[in-house]
This record gives structure tokens, C-alpha cells and sequence, in this order.
């Protein structure tokens, strides 16, 4: 019951900062694919960003930081990926690919590649983000005080490259009795062998 009402409660903050803040942005995944058609277009000029390689680093955080500024940022990363990692956004419940991601393997931040979560530690939460009870190390992430709203949160960053992951709640199992509430958009999934 607690984990319904902080889904519906964060669903309806969601939409509502995503209405004013995605609409305008048409930074859906969605935007950038073409919709099939029936009958084939020539001549129609697409915008699609490729997705870049990322090198994974598996392992403890060894303390040397990725300083880039938001305009290398903006170079790099989708623009969702740039509102949710730069810009402290939050994509809307359910609408993630790893939410529902039951495969064995490790969670790595979409922008560096750093690990940060292992699916050993995912857990179903019923908020529609990504759920995880610790972070694959302690030291790969940072988190924060996020006064943003009218409440008090812990934001959860990326160590390395301090790319904004989500949000920390203490609503969790056990062991730990946390909720790591990830964004699907900042998390890369590379399964396990």
C-alpha cells in the first residue's frame, strides 16, 4: 500500500513537471524513430541520434571524476539523456526500458559507464521506475539533499561523472530497507554472462 501511494503520488509529480518541461523538449523516444507508414516516403529526411559506444567499467570507483561541461554534455547524450542526467529530470513511471528488465547482469550510468547498480539487488517496487535495494558499490554513487519539491529527498548521482540517476527512499527491503528509484534513461544494462 505505502509503495501505491508514493507511485501515485511521484506519477502525478512526474506528469506534471513532464508536461511542462517534455512537451516542449519532444525528447521522447518515441520523437526520434520514425513511425512506420504504409506507403514508404522518399526523399524524408529523419533525425535520429545514434547511440554512442560506452566503455563499462565493472568495479569500484577509483576517485578520478569526468569534468565536462553542458555543452560537451549536450554533444554527447541524447536530449533525454541530457534533461534527466544534466538537468535533474525524471521520466514518467512505466514508461522506461529497464523497468521491467528481469535479466541477470549490471546496471551502468548511461553517460560514463560506471557501474552502479547489479540486477542481484533489483527488486519489483511498483512505482514504474527501476528499483534496486543498495548500489553495486557504496562508493560509485553520491547521494544528496534534493529540495526541489516541497518536501525532502536524496538525490542519487553518479560518482564519476555526477550524472543525476534518481532518487533514495527509505521504503526499501531488506537488507537495507532502500529504495533506489532509478531513471531507465540514465542506466545502461549489460547482462551477465
Amino acid at each position: 500500500m505505502k509503495y501505491k501511494f508514493i507511485s501515485a503520488t511521484l506519477a502525478i509529480i512526474a506528469l506534471a513537471i513532464g508536461v511542462a518541461a517534455l512537451k516542449p523538449l519532444d525528447i521522447s523516444y518515441a520523437s526520434s524513430i520514425a513511425a512506420p507508414a504504409a506507403t514508404p516516403k522518399t526523399n524524408q529526411s529523419v533525425k535520429t541520434k545514434t547511440v554512442r559506444e560506452l566503455t563499462y567499467t565493472d568495479g569500484e570507483f577509483d576517485g578520478k571524476e569526468i569534468v565536462t561541461t553542458d555543452e560537451e554534455w549536450k554533444k554527447i547524450l541524447t536530449p533525454a539523456e541530457f534533461y534527466i542526467m544534466r538537468q535533474e529530470g525524471t521520466e514518467a513511471p512505466y514508461s522506461g526500458e529497464l523497468t521491467d528488465n528481469h535479466k541477470h547482469g549490471t546496471y551502468y550510468c548511461a553517460a560514463c559507464g560506471l557501474a552502479v547498480f547489479s540486477s542481484n539487488a533489483k527488486f519489483e517496487s511498483g512505482t514504474g521506475w527501476p528499483s534496486f535495494f543498495q548500489p553495486i558499490f557504496k562508493k560509485n554513487v553520491i547521494e544528496k539533499v534534493d529540495r526541489s519539491l516541497s518536501e525532502e529527498r536524496t538525490k542519487v548521482e553518479c560518482a564519476r561523472c555526477h550524472a543525476h540517476l534518481g532518487h533514495v527512499f527509505d521504503d526499501g527491503p531488506r537488507p537495507t530497507g532502500l529504495r533506489y528509484c532509478m531513471n531507465s534513461v540514465a542506466l545502461r544494462f549489460k547482462a551477465g554472462k
